[in-house]
């Protein structure tokens, strides 16, 4: 058997002084300058990243990895190296994001992200494929 909804009370009127008057005031006149608006809080990034700083930062940690995935001539030195690169990214990232830029420490960060990924799906498609772990 299905309950009867129970209807809501009746609103109540607002509190006086909630709503403005109604036609008790004037107009205000306008003049040359708009009405001010209400003082708010406008908050802001002291240093916003912007897009040149964060392809800077993308730019070299792709060329970071690059160098560190050179270096490695099969999977398991490949795979170690990345994982050297990337703490080393890392490293950087976080004393860009304190003492330097902010977009080029967010770029840094996300490549080196990116590169690590790339070298795990490398480790998983071997591990999967082999059915052995390419780390050890």
């Amino acid at each position: 058997m299905a309950e009867r909804p129970v209807q809501w009370p009746a609103a109540e009127p607002p509190p006086p002084g909630w709503l403005p008057a109604s036609g008790d005031q004037a107009a205000p006149v306008s003049g040359p300058m708009p009405p001010a608006r209400p003082a708010h809080p406008i908050y802001r990034e002291p240093h916003p990243v912007t897009a040149a700083p964060l392809l800077a930062g993308i730019g070299a940690t792709a060329l970071w990895f690059a160098l560190f995935g050179a270096i490695g001539r099969d999977l398991f030195s490949y795979a170690w190296w990345t994982v050297v690169a990337a703490v080393s990214a890392w490293v950087v990232a976080a004393v860009l994001t304190v003492l330097g830029d902010r977009g080029v420490a967010v770029g840094v960060a996300v490549t080196s992200g990116v590169g690590l990924s790339v070298a795990g799906g490398f480790v998983a498609f071997r591990w999967i494929t082999t059915s052995d772990w390419p780390m050890w």
